[in-house]
């Protein structure tokens, strides 16, 4: 394990050296970087780096979230300005944190090393025996998958961003942004790719992954790495951002008809809050996410969700980073029955599942509470919860959307119900059986809003519905004027003299 952990922690540093041209990558780093991939364990901690890397750059400075969930402008910031930069929309403010979160480094860091693995991994088989064409066939289908999903995620981010498919022997040539429909369209067709060689499921017996991955059993693998269901529940999402509602349906179906053979399924509303449940450790009900293991001593006080949004009672902080006011909850929260969430007749929560102190002056957002080893001791912020880009109740909501955009109505709504039935309390009819006068699109993204609140999905939400409805001239505007990107980095733009400014931030 150690020995993984520094392999792991070399190819960090090599990959980053290689994205920033003022370390000036020399020639002797290079050999050294290609004569690494000579066994089985070089291999493995390739791709175990590649990981590492995407893990670190969706969670550092809280990134996932402050993009995701904060930007949105639903939750308020009682103390952090920088916070308050964000939620305003003011993304040039002179902050840290906002700053850092301009540049795209770290998201090349990861296409990099995917481009080393990528290019070197050959070597490996050549030399060790024990590395067989099955491992490293579905290794590579792992790097493109992962190379190719920086690149949605920066997509979602800034728009045109610099395309690099090569490592160039590790120096980091400066490119010009690259239009993001090419990238899309790239994107889509490389994790089509990569699922064709990825298994449903490791060390399972996959037709694909017969054996034991690098001799461990499929529970230490089980939401750990990307499946065949994995590259088309993200495929879902990359054709949802480009409005191809007919894939979106298409992708999302396969992920239904297939779940059940990677071991996921959907999340009970107990489970999904509890903090030894759903987001404690990883799972195969984690379709796509990055896990934090107590057991391996593999958490932290930041690169969580909690550092936001804890406060008393729940741990020791006084006041939270971020909160939801009491009457946005009120206003979210309106379904009858809804176990997330509800209030009795005295105004009293019913359920304090994704609320605690819901009558303090600061509402506490508890959904995911995953502190220490799963424990509840408030005097810990030491937290171990995985981020999740997707679970099966997103691709079976964002299917929802697409049949909704498509005319298909009904079978929008018995999407949604799929959804809606395990929310609400024992026995109690959904809400929403027939589609004559509803607004069904409406209805999906709300359920969207309170199913998915903060995992990183309100905001891409939001401009998805805004650009099907069009129907909000400030949003609009925010779109068409590409106000809904963050503005590139200060710092890129000195360093690389090819890169141009997002014109809503000039």
């Amino acid at each position: 394990m150690m020995k993984n952990i520094v392999y792991s922690f070399l190819l960090s540093v090599i990959v980053l050296s290689g994205c920033n041209k003022a370390l000036e990558t020399d020639s002797t780093r290079v050999v050294g970087e290609k004569n690494m991939w000579n066994t089985v364990e070089d291999a493995r901690a390739g791709i175990m780096g590649v990981y590492a890397l995407t893990r670190s750059a969706l969670s550092d400075n809280n990134g996932h979230w402050i993009y995701g969930d904060v930007r949105t402008g639903e939750f308020t910031s009682p103390k952090r300005q920088d916070l308050k930069a964000v939620i305003s929309n003011n993304l040039n403010a002179s902050y840290p944190v906002v700053e850092s979160l301009s540049d795209w480094t770290r998201f090349y860091a990861i296409v990099n090393g995917a481009n080393v693995f990528l290019e070197n991994v050959a070597h490996v088989k050549a030399t060790d025996k024990r590395y067989s064409d099955n491992n490293m066939t579905v290794d590579i289908a792992q790097a493109r998958f992962l190379r190719a999903f920086a690149y949605f995620y920066m997509v979602r981010i800034w728009g045109d961003v610099p395309f690099i498919i090569s490592s160039n022997e590790g120096v980091f040539e400066n490119k010009p942004r690259e239009s993001q429909a090419k990238i899309l369209a790239w994107v889509e067709s490389e994790m089509l790719k990569a699922s064709l060689d990825l298994p449903y499921i490791y060390s399972g017996g996959d037709v694909q992954q017969p054996s034991n991955y690098y001799n461990e059993d499929r529970t230490r693998w089980g939401g750990a790495l990307a499946t065949k269901v994995t590259a088309y529940a993200v495929l879902a999402h990359v054709a949802a951002w480009t409005a191809d509602y007919s894939n979106v349906a298409k992708y999302a179906k396969f992920v239904e008809d297939n779940y059940g053979r990677t071991g996921g399924g959907y999340t009970s509303v107990t489970d999904l809050s509890n903090s030894n449940g759903f987001f404690y450790n990883k799972n195969f009900r984690q379709m796509f996410g990055f896990n934090s293991d107590y057991g391996h001593i593999d958490g932290s006080s930041t690169g969580h969700i909690e550092e936001l949004t804890l406060a008393e009672p729940i741990t020791t902080k006084a006041i939270p980073d971020i909160y939801l006011p009491k009457d946005s909850i009120l206003k979210y929260f309106n379904m009858p029955k809804d176990e997330r969430f509800m209030i009795d007749t005295l105004g009293q929560s019913k359920f304090d599942r994704y609320f605690t102190n819901l009558n303090g002056k600061y509402p506490i957002f508890s959904k995911i509470k995953v502190i220490q080893g799963g424990g509840t001791d408030p005097n810990f912020r030491y937290f171990t919860s995985a981020l999740i880009f997707t679970r099966l109740e997103d691709i079976v909501l964002l299917r929802a959307e697409a049949l909704s955009v498509l005319g298909d109505q009904a079978g929008a709504l018995n999407e949604l119900n799929n959804v809606i039935t395990r929310r609400v309390t024992a026995d109690t009819p959904s809400p929403y059986e027939k589609p004559e006068n509803l607004d069904v699109l409406k209805i999906i993204f709300e359920e969207r809003h309170r199913e998915l609140m903060g995992e990183g999905q309100r905001w891409y939400d939001m401009i998805r519905y805004n650009k099907i409805r069009q129907n909000d001239a400030k949003f609009m505007n925010l779109i068409n004027s590409g106000g809904i990107y963050w503005p590139i980095s200060r710092k890129l733009l000195l360093q690389n003299n090819l890169l141009t400014q997002n014109p809503y931030w000039r």
